[in-house]
């Protein structure tokens, strides 16, 4: 089955791009989500209406991607964690963390888009990647360090 693709499909294509696949992911999947309309006559002939439109549209989200990577450049992020002898956290530092952070900061960026292969378990600087477009990916410093113990209240003595 062939399918003009309206929105860019991960391991597919772009937007605009004509592709064959299977009959049952097109039908079932593709094509309810309106990510896709059938190759047909007609539908080919809107074909470069689309993609001109795509080729602008993405003209300016990759300009506005870049802007925002620069914006992103000096940015660093703090997090104070505790942790145990070897410099290891308890617990780590994850996506949604660094997501709430940048919001905090005034960037919006959904978390999806942070590219951390494991979450962060031990204390330092990082530069993590942040996909902002296909090709634009701006970097976050994000540095962890030891939070500071609160010491324990001792007991009062009794003369």
């Amino acid at each position: 089955m062939e399918v003009i693709l309206k929105e860019d499909v991960p391991k597919l294509g772009h937007r605009g791009d004509v592709v064959k696949v299977a009959e049952g992911y097109g039908r079932n999947f593709l094509l309810p989500k309106k990510l896709a309309i059938e190759a047909s006559a007609a539908n080919k002939s809107v074909i470069q209406q689309m993609k001109d439109a795509a080729v602008r549209r993405s003209q300016k989200d990759k300009s506005a991607a870049e802007a925002l990577a620069a914006q992103l450049a000096p940015v660093s992020l703090l997090f104070h964690r505790r942790c145990g002898e070897h410099e290891q956290l308890f617990g780590s530092v994850t996506s949604s963390d660094i997501a709430g952070e940048l919001e905090k900061k005034g960037f919006n960026i959904d978390r999806r888009k942070i590219e951390l292969d494991q979450p962060l378990k031990t204390l330092g600087e990082f530069s993590v990647p942040v996909r902002l477009y296909r090709e634009v990916v701006g970097q976050v410093k994000v540095q962890i360090e030891r939070e500071a113990e609160e010491p324990q209240p001792q007991p009062a003595s009794q003369e």
